[in-house]
């Protein structure tokens, strides 16, 4: 359930860059548990230090963005609503669940969000070769 000297400071090391990550929109329980079973390490302990993290990460990370009020609040609202549930759900369904079933879960959500962050990169990409050659065909 606990690491010591350098494995803990290799966690601590990850779960920073994780945190960056998800201030860009990746999400963080699935990348930390990845961490937390390669260091072996019990699936169980996942959750809570995710949301050790989050605690510490979100008021830092959305302090800029509330001041400048570079939100939508209606979008903010409905998080805040759909969140409410959705602990619920967590607290009473997901606990419930075999670990066999929450890894295989943790692994399907990755590799959606990397084929979806792969897929929106190559459009950006042509999006721009297209730009750029329209410019060109101009001049």
């Amino acid at each position: 359930m606990g690491l010591q000297g350098g494995w803990l400071i290799f966690a601590i090391a990850c779960n920073f860059m994780l945190g960056s990550l998800m201030t860009l929109g990746i999400g963080l329980y699935a990348p930390c548990m990845i961490v937390v079973c390669l260091l072996g390490m019990n699936p169980k302990a996942a959750f809570p230090i995710m949301m050790g993290s989050c605690a510490f990460l979100m008021p830092v990370a959305s302090a800029r963005f509330v001041r400048e009020r570079a939100f939508d609040v209606r979008a903010a609202l409905g998080l805040l609503l759909g969140g409410i549930p959705a602990v619920l759900i967590a607290a009473f369904l997901v606990k419930s669940l075999p670990l066999t079933a929450v890894r295989w879960l943790v692994v399907v959500v990755v590799i959606y969000t990397a084929v979806t962050l792969l897929m929106a990169a190559r459009r950006d990409q042509t999006m721009q070769l297209a730009a750029e050659a329209e410019a060109e065909s101009v001049t």
